[in-house]
């Protein structure tokens, strides 16, 4: 059943199905990570999910954002949170598979940054699946796997566009791997830890197309205190626990 929940106090209100897909702290991390600067006019998001990247991302800028999306159900819900909050001029969603955009060669060399919370899993027969369809697609390398996201995101992107990423950490080196094969050079990571004594789950990591080898380690984004309280740098971002 829908629900029409509020977006982690940023005074805008996402429809979800919690049966299907609902948006985590990744996707939240990320669309306050990604950098977002004067010359940054053209932006894409890579599976967009139910659009809560897309709706945190125009609170950041006045830039029309686009995204693509792949599971029909999971757009129509996107659709629908974008008319509610009006900002169907500020959001451009369709409903296509990824690796068709390979296909558009008028929007080749053309953005200055993607995005993507990419599936975390690869498709293994020993991994373990949700039953639902949607969640299956979302965390896993059903659809489209890592290799496939960087392709498009070096074609799409013009010379010295930015791409942007949150994945597992454990899968660091092969995404490293990867943004090299196309030319995409990792810029800056930052690790993401439940807590201070915890190992990092989580990672960000954004590179720059074409851009020189200069690489910078962010400092650890931390979730909750020892105390289990949150901390400082999540009540900025999150703004309430999120649930």
């Amino acid at each position: 059943m829908e629900e029409l929940n509020d977006v982690l106090g940023y005074n805008l209100k996402i429809y979800q199905r919690r049966d299907w897909f609902c948006f985590s702290l990744d996707s939240v991390l990320l669309a306050n990570f990604v950098p977002i600067k004067l010359s940054t006019k053209k932006i894409l998001e890579l599976g967009s999910g139910n659009g809560i990247i897309p709706l945190i991302l125009t609170l950041r800028t006045d830039k029309v954002i686009e995204g693509v999306e792949i599971q029909k159900d999971l757009f129509d819900l996107a659709e629908k949170s974008i008319k509610y909050n009006k900002l169907e001029d500020r959001i451009k969603l369709r409903n296509v598979d990824i690796k068709e955009l390979l296909k558009e060669k008028d929007i080749y060399n053309t953005y200055d940054l993607i995005i993507c919370n990419p599936p975390y899993f690869s498709d293994l027969d020993k991994s373990t699946k949700n039953d639902d369809i949607h969640k299956t697609i979302a965390r896993h390398e059903i659809k489209i796997n890592l290799e496939d996201i960087l392709k498009v995101s070096s074609r799409l992107l013009n010379n010295g566009g930015v791409f942007s990423m949150i994945n597992r950490t454990s899968r660091l080196i092969e995404i490293i791997d990867m943004f090299k094969k196309y030319n995409i050079e990792p810029k800056k990571i930052r690790f993401i830890h439940k807590n201070i004594n915890t190992e990092s789950t989580m990672v960000y990591i954004e590179g720059i197309k074409n851009g020189n080898s200069s690489l910078t380690i962010d400092s650890p984004f931390i979730v909750y205190n020892l105390d289990k309280t949150e901390t400082d740098d999540y009540k900025k971002i999150c703004k309430e626990v999120l649930k």
